[in-house]
């Protein structure tokens, strides 16, 4: 599975923008940067292409759907050849004039048979694949949306916006870096990720 479906995928899924910080009805108004930091109450944003690519959580998702993957594929592969090599066999044996008119009706329609069995057995397999990867990045776009909210308990930014590499589907085309906070985000998601983790082996 290519990175560039998780990215689009995940993106679509996590809000674009969460709006933070107010109290009493009303938005603190965005304060300057200081110290090549973003202060509580600024407009930041984070690099979903760089978070997706360090998230520890979403690589682990992405290893295990690619082994899965790799192996459904390859059975699929093997069905086919084998159906391929016996149409062939049978082919062969048809132009050699090796099987009777009955026998050779009879295995025709069992290769048909078994070419509908084959079909069906790819576009199952595909289906259920296409369904864990958009669970897949359901769960990753959970896990990031979930912490966008937690990590913002803390900074208490007015607005926190995503972008990536596409200029056409980004709310963010150029910011200051003093408001780029993807390495922090990254740094603590991936915390988040190792103590879930570590909650699930005890």
């Amino acid at each position: 599975m290519k990175k560039t479906l998780i990215i689009f995928g995940v993106a679509a899924a996590v809000a674009l923008a969460v709006s933070c910080n107010q109290t009493n009805g009303t938005t603190t108004q965005a304060a300057p940067a200081q110290d090549s930091t973003a202060v509580a109450g600024s407009i930041v944003f984070f690099n979903m292409d760089k978070i997706l690519e360090g998230y520890d959580m979403a690589n682990d998702l992405n290893s295990v759907f690619e082994t899965k993957t790799s192996g459904i594929q390859a059975e699929i592969d093997r069905r086919g050849k084998k159906l391929e090599k016996d149409a062939t066999d049978f082919q062969n044996k048809v132009d050699k004039g090796l099987l009777t008119t009955s026998v050779a009706q009879a295995q025709y329609q069992k290769l048909q048979q078994q070419q509908q069995e084959y079909q069906e057995y790819a576009v199952r397999k595909q289906q259920e694949m296409a369904e864990e990867q958009q669970v897949m990045m359901n769960q990753i776009a959970n896990a990031i949306a979930e912490f966008v909210t937690e990590y913002n308990e803390t900074h208490q930014y007015a607005l926190i916006l995503s972008t990536s590499g596409n200029i056409l589907s980004t709310p963010v085309v150029c910011g200051d870096p003093r408001l780029d906070i993807t390495e922090d985000f990254l740094a603590g998601l991936n915390a988040a990720y190792i103590k879930t983790k570590e909650t699930t082996k005890k």
